[in-house]
């Protein structure tokens, strides 16, 4: 480890290796609220956040667990569980004016077609203004889940379909 008095020890989320604290701060000048995606093994958090100076604001936020309110019974760890959940993110977020924004996918690796920009794509669909280009969004064969199972695109559909509608 590094000494002497000139050494100075990096922020401690740093450290942690959770925040990249650049691409934060070229985020926060944009002016515009964060689309903050999260995965973890099973589930997608997506959260609209606004900066404030005593600590970030959630202003919308929608977990894959609520896809089951909807009627979604597959897996919500998924490609089409993600895209659900960043559409349903987005018709929260326009009910309550927020019509635009910036992605923030965090440490997670920008790979073209993931999870994160399976969200991205349904808060697109949802009618958000985010700035993104066509190429990272998945295949639509891929969203709609026909990879997984021969069943998973009707099933798809209906909770989509119920999404929209509310």
């Amino acid at each position: 480890m590094a000494k002497g008095p000139r050494y100075r020890v990096p922020f401690r989320r740093r450290r942690e290796g959770k925040t990249d604290y650049r691409k934060r701060l070229k985020l926060l000048l944009s002016g515009k609220p964060r689309i903050v995606v999260r995965k973890t093994l099973k589930h997608t958090i997506v959260q609209v956040i606004d900066f404030d100076i005593k600590g970030d604001r959630v202003l919308v936020s929608a977990h894959s667990n609520e896809l089951k309110k909807y009627g979604w019974q597959a897996n919500t760890g998924n490609l089409p569980a993600s895209y659900l959940t960043g559409l349903l993110c987005g018709k929260k977020a326009l009910k309550k004016g927020i019509k635009e924004g910036v992605l923030d996918i965090g440490l997670h690796s920008p790979v073209r077609g993931s999870r994160v920009f399976a969200a991205l794509k349904g808060l697109v669909d949802a009618g958000m203004q985010i700035p993104h280009s066509e190429e990272v969004f998945p295949q639509e064969e891929r969203i709609r889940g026909e990879h997984i199972s021969e069943e998973l695109p009707k099933h798809f559909e209906e909770v989509k379909s119920k999404i929209m509608g509310a």
